[in-house]
This record gives C-alpha cells, sequence and structure tokens, in this order.
C-alpha cells in the first residue's frame, strides 16, 4: 500500500507551549509511527525512555541534547536505541524542525524515573484526529 501526503497542507496540532506535530503516518494498531515535531526555541522535551528505536532527521533549526551537550542541526541524524534515556532542548533563533520516526512507545518519566505518561501510535493517532475534528467543527460553526 502506498500513501502520499501533501505534509504542507497539514495542520501543526499542538501539543504544549511551544510544541506541536504533524501525524504522516499513524494509527491505531501500527507498531510504529511516523511525525514530523516541531519546536519554539527553548521548548524542552522532558526526561523520556523510547521502548523501540526511533530515527529523527533534523530540517530546520537545531536542539541541544542536555545529557551530552551535543547540538544536533538542520541535516543532523540522530538514533535512539530501545531503552535510551534523553532529555533536549530546541535551541537557536528558527523553530526546531524533525522528522522522526518511532517504533514502540515513549514514556516520559517524573523525578523519581517513574513513567509519568506514554505516547504511542495510537495516541498519536487519536490526538491528532481529535484536533482535526475539533478544526472541522469550529470551521462549520464559522461558516453558519
Amino acid at each position: 500500500m502506498q500513501l502520499a501526503s501533501d505534509t504542507q497542507a497539514l495542520p501543526w496540532a499542538p501539543v504544549a507551549p511551544g510544541y506541536s506535530f504533524k501525524a504522516l503516518h499513524a494509527s491505531p494498531d501500527a507498531p510504529e509511527w511516523v511525525l514530523l515535531l516541531r519546536f519554539e526555541p527553548g521548548t524542552v522535551v522532558p526526561r523520556h525512555r523510547h521502548t523501540g528505536e526511533v530515527h529523527a532527521y533534523t530540517l530546520t533549526g537545531q536542539r541541544k541534547l542536555l545529557d551530552t551537550g551535543e547540538v544536533v542541526a538542520a541535516g543532523g541524524y540522530v538514533y535512539e536505541a530501545p531503552g535510551n534515556v534523553d532529555t533536549w532542548m530546541a535551541v537557536g533563533d528558527e523553530p526546531l524542525i524533525a522528522f522522526v520516526t518511532v517504533r514502540g512507545a515513549v514514556e516520559y518519566l517524573d523525578e523519581h524515573g517513574e513513567v509519568a505518561r506514554r505516547t504511542t501510535a495510537a495516541t498519536s493517532y487519536e490526538h491528532y484526529q481529535r484536533f482535526l475534528a475539533s478544526r472541522q467543527e469550529a470551521a462549520s460553526h464559522s461558516g453558519s
């Protein structure tokens, strides 16, 4: 099956202040999900663990890996192995936009290292579908 998408036409779904995403491929039963992530400068991604591997390619902007101090700029690629725990921040003057493929879940950890929140292909899919539905509903009400 082939799936093509006009990523420019897809809206950015807000997740938290300074953080939004476009779901390129996500479904409730998929083991893998593909996203465009957008982070405004200064936005910190809290400590999290990956249950599967992650491939991330930075399209614009840059991020600083807070555990190592390494800066990944546009054109940079990051591979995260299953079990990897990290935190990072969007730095510089422009938004960070990254193309990301995630296998498994992302588990956000509290100050004790316990899972506070879990994101999967299913939860990303549901979040994006709710966002699209709310936009459609708002558009239909504004046109009435």
